[in-house]
């Protein structure tokens, strides 16, 4: 992001954020989790000793109580190495705040402080088989039989559903199937629930969060565990939409960073026709490309996080920023395997970790299509 910019306290906390990742985190320990498709475990409550997990939960309920942009830089410098080490803290960030900002006061008793201590982890689930990019789709059911609703359905790519101590934050349907926007409800769903059962998917990326498909049969959840007002689900997750979007594309430009840097690390170093390729034209256009889109990533996420901050509408610029972080991911990661040659195709150098999480980038939180027609509708057209 472009420092001069940003406020003298913000600039100090991103070096105490970078300082805790290079002494206690480590671009090794992210390299590791994904080659091993392990969920960070050290590491999150890592964070949690630090006090970090509840960075835009209010002061009143125990949280730090900071402000986006000093989120959104705690999140560029822990999605450095990777979007995904990244999204382990993003996910349970953002959903959170939906029991932060529409929670009963029970559900905000028994969660945040649980949340704050690391004893209670948060994913969503949205898309299931037939309901991708069409949300309103959603047909998992949730039937109210007395106290409890009954819910059977099949979720798919629910990023860390899996891990231990979580709770999901399920859309499910508790009207009419034909409702479109109505009858939507956003629901608390634990992980170890009867009934509830999931595949882990072996996908290209989200190595260490993780990606599941999730079978509910019978699944039995109280009243209480309704977020807001049962049917009231679709409001409540494009808000929640909005947060986890500029979430993801600050991960997105900041691992963008990272690969412009590796790519021009590699290239002064690496020697051909008895000179380092960085002296090269075509190598020194291309990162100098390269760095500009960067840039351009950063600004689009900065100014849709500063709209956001001033409460001020920023739909078309999240998705702006969105959309072209991930595609800028893709792309600088994609010449950076180019730059690094034949070793780019090895875990150690980290480019094609930085190129699978790109690819993964255009249809997450969002793909691409979606997000060029939601620009359009806020441009009138």
């Amino acid at each position: 992001m472009d420092d001069t910019l940003l406020s003298s306290d913000h600039l100090a906390w991103r070096e105490v954020v970078r300082d805790f990742v290079a002494r206690e985190i480590s671009r090794e320990y992210v390299r590791a989790c994904d080659v091993a498709r392990e969920y960070p475990y050290e590491a999150y409550d890592k964070i949690v000793r630090a006090g970090w997990l509840g960075m835009l939960v209010p002061e009143a309920f125990g949280g730090a109580g900071f402000d986006l942009l000093a989120y959104l830089l705690m999140l560029w410098e822990l999605g450095r190495f990777g979007v995904d080490f990244g999204t382990v803290f993003a996910i349970p960030a953002f959903c959170v705040m939906n029991i932060v900002r529409h929670g009963t006061p029970e559900q905000q008793d028994r969660y945040l402080r649980a949340f704050l201590e690391g004893r209670v982890r948060f994913s969503i689930s949205i898309t299931e088989p037939e309901a991708g990019s069409d949300v309103a789709a959603v047909s998992t059911q949730a039937v109210l039989d007395g106290e409890e609703y009954v819910i059977n359905g099949n979720k798919l790519y629910a990023s860390a559903a899996h891990v231990k101590d979580n709770v999901i934050c399920m859309l499910v349907r508790t009207g009419p199937v034909g409702g479109r926007h109505h009858g939507l409800s956003l629901m608390l769903v634990p992980n170890d629930v009867p009934g509830l059962t999931m595949d882990r998917l072996p996908t290209v990326a989200r190595r260490a969060t993780g990606t599941n498909q999730l079978y509910l049969q019978d699944v039995r959840v109280p009243v209480g565990n309704v977020i807001g007002v049962a049917g009231d689900g679709w409001r409540l997750i494009m808000e929640h939409l909005e947060l986890e979007r500029i979430s993801v594309a600050t991960l997105y430009a900041a691992n963008a960073q990272q690969a412009v840097d590796d790519a021009a690390a590699f290239a002064r170093e690496r020697i051909q026709f008895g000179k380092a390729i960085s002296s090269f034209q075509v190598i020194k256009h291309t990162l100098a490309q390269m760095q500009t889109e960067v840039d351009a990533a950063a600004a689009l996420v900065q100014r849709a996080a500063t709209r956001m901050a001033a409460g001020r509408p920023a739909v078309k610029e999240v998705s702006m920023a969105k959309l072209f972080a991930s595609e800028t991911l893709y792309k600088v990661a994609g010449e950076g395997m180019q730059i690094l040659g034949g070793a780019a195709q090895l875990p150690d150098m980290d480019m094609e970790r930085y190129w699978r999480e790109g690819k993964q980038a255009m249809v997450g939180a969002g793909s691409s299509q979606i997000h060029r027609s939601i620009i359009a509708k806020e441009m009138g057209l």
